[in-house]
């Protein structure tokens, strides 16, 4: 039998994946609704969503983070797209959580959010050339990986700013207060 405190606890935990992954959808909507690839890189996105991964990463654990990452791309594929976009995502965002999940967990806090967050930015754009070369059987396709590796270190950074201030801004709520993290 759980406690009170411990029920009340899951509860919160519920509450705050349920936000993370609508805050992730919707930040996936408006982010393509930005015509990057036409004055950018071609394929590159800002990877709002990423904010609201990160974040989880920072708050609770892997297996939380790892529910959230599937939510947000099952749901934002089923809204923008079709398998193949499901497959680029799924593949980009599995190992971009498992190098940010590995990283927060090898380097505490040697390793700042924004690097944690550049690291993920690189892994998701090579996570997704790979899904990339497996539907075109060719293995040509990273020749286009230093492009894509620029991209994800300036997104990188974007989004770890932006997470260092969620992260603070968050840490001052009530509701936050019994997921202070360990190592941050």
């Amino acid at each position: 039998m759980t406690s009170l405190a411990e029920e009340s606890l899951l509860l919160k935990k519920t509450v705050i994946l349920a936000i993370f992954s609508a805050v992730a959808v919707v930040l996936s909507l408006v982010e393509s609704m930005i015509p990057l690839g036409s004055f950018m890189v071609p394929g590159a996105k800002l990877g709002l969503a990423n904010i609201m991964i990160l974040t989880c990463l920072y708050f609770l654990n892997g297996r939380d983070t790892f529910l959230l990452v599937m939510l947000k791309t099952l749901l934002s594929a089923m809204i923008l797209g079709t398998f193949s976009m499901f497959l680029f995502s799924l593949f980009g965002a599995m190992l971009s959580f498992v190098v940010m999940y590995g990283l927060m967990k090898i380097s505490g806090k040697r390793l700042s959010l924004i690097g944690i967050s550049v690291a993920g930015g690189i892994a998701h754009n090579i996570g997704q050339l790979a899904a990339a070369g497996i539907v075109i059987d060719s293995l040509n396709i990273f020749y286009y990986l230093p492009v894509l590796m620029i991209a994800g270190v300036a997104t990188g950074i974007v989004v770890g700013i932006a997470v260092r201030y969620l992260t603070n801004a968050l840490g001052h709520m009530k509701m936050f207060a019994a997921f202070k993290p360990d190592l941050y």
